[in-house]
């Protein structure tokens, strides 16, 4: 993944400071230096380069820290069930059906739907409830829009 250069106002004011001081020791070594054995000149060097490393790679560490994502679960929103008092206007939409023998242009609510999928089919107004014969028996059901103005709702659920 590719990561945009830090500006320096990015760069932590700690990150600064050690920066500065392992310019200063670099710095202040290369005005000390004596002449020397050669042993002494290759420890010295060595010793430098772990300092250097060591504190290269905790830069580096405080660097990557400061990239990690944070995650938090997520919680769907899921809303209050209804009252029944309330829940009990709410007509099932997936029991609108067509009756052909009812009429060639009215839809109805089916009884057994309503008795399946509702609940309160033995509360609904008896003025809405039309009985119609269909070719083999009585069928019962409930106008939508005498329903619709007694209050009652057709919801998806």
């Amino acid at each position: 993944m590719f990561r945009s250069p830090r500006s320096s106002a990015d760069i932590k004011p700690h990150c600064k400071f050690i920066t500065l001081i392992v310019a200063a020791a670099v710095a202040v070594t290369g005005f000390s230096a004596a002449p020397a054995r050669a042993d002494e000149d290759i420890a010295k060097v060595l010793a430098g380069l772990a300092v250097l490393g060591i504190i290269g790679a905790i830069v580096k560490n405080n660097r990557d820290d400061d990239h990690q994502q944070v995650t938090r679960p997520h919680r769907p929103h899921r809303p209050k069930p209804l009252p029944p008092r309330v829940a009990r206007y709410d007509l099932p939409a997936q029991c609108v059906r067509y009756f052909p023998r009812y009429s060639q242009s009215r839809t109805l609510m089916g009884r057994g739907c309503l008795r399946k999928q509702y609940g309160f089919e033995h509360k609904l107004p008896r003025a809405c409830q039309v009985t119609f014969w269909n070719g083999k028996r009585n069928r019962v059901g409930y106008r939508p829009d005498c329903l619709k103005n007694r209050g009652y709702r057709i919801t998806r659920r």
